[in-house]
């Protein structure tokens, strides 16, 4: 079964940084992508960046300035790096799978980044 393992959220302070991780119970390179999405109070989720098995990423136009995604496939381990925070960058970030036709998520890490 598969099953997907966010950690690294917190609370930080404008223009602090930090570093998510999704950890998979199977082999990340079996993922067709994985991927960072995240969904403020009162909106719809969005979707961050993203990471092929081939390598290939893709970003949020608005956030490939400041977030960057990586992994190691050793640890079965995909990273969100997030510098420069601000506060609209404030949310539950999701980590989220696809293998075929399936898709998984994670149960989500908050951040908050404080004014």
């Amino acid at each position: 079964q598969v099953q997907l393992v966010e950690s690294g959220g917190g609370l930080v302070q404008t223009g602090g940084s930090l570093r998510l991780s999704c950890v998979s119970s199977v082999n990340i390179f079996e993922f067709n992508r994985v991927g960072w999405f995240r969904q403020a109070p009162g909106k719809e989720r969005e979707f961050v960046a993203t990471i092929n098995v081939g390598g290939r990423t893709d970003y949020a136009v608005s956030l490939e300035d400041r977030f960057t995604i990586s992994r190691d496939g050793s640890k079965n381990t995909v990273y969100l790096q997030m510098n420069s925070l601000k506060p609209e960058d404030t949310a539950v970030y999701y980590c989220k799978a696809d293998i075929l036709s399936r898709v998984y998520w994670g149960q989500g890490t908050q951040v908050t980044v404080s004014s």
